[in-house]
């Protein structure tokens, strides 16, 4: 929906989240266009992991738009959702020899936008 503006849209950020951003964004183009009550019902019966954050993730935009600009949840419509890659947490794991060996856990940043259906 690229003909809302801003204003008509509610945001919610979920920032540091653990899990690769690859295994997020394929949830979010799932979800991507749906209505609310739609992506609820997806997200729920979907077997990944990311599922969890990504609906407080939605629930909170969904919040937003009811809280702060008086929309009714049922008209709403997911406009936008990315992922973008936060910081990786860097952990190390003993190996042979007394050598260390690096691990990097990866973090992402959940952005999602409802507006009304139009």
């Amino acid at each position: 929906m690229a003909n809302t503006t801003p204003s008509q849209e509610a945001r919610a950020h979920g920032r540091y989240i653990r899990g690769s951003v690859s295994k997020v964004r394929r949830v979010l183009d799932q979800i991507r266009g749906r209505t609310y009550r739609e992506a609820l019902i997806l997200l729920e019966f979907m077997p990944y992991r990311s599922t969890g954050p990504i609906t407080k993730v939605l629930r909170s935009a969904v919040a937003n738009a009811e809280h702060n600009m008086g929309l009714d949840p049922a008209s709403l419509v997911i406009s936008t959702a990315i992922a973008d890659m936060g910081p990786s947490l860097k952990r190390f794991r003993p190996r042979a020899q007394g050598r260390a060996y690096a691990i990097k856990k990866q973090t992402c940043h959940i952005s999602i936008a409802v507006a009304p259906s139009a």
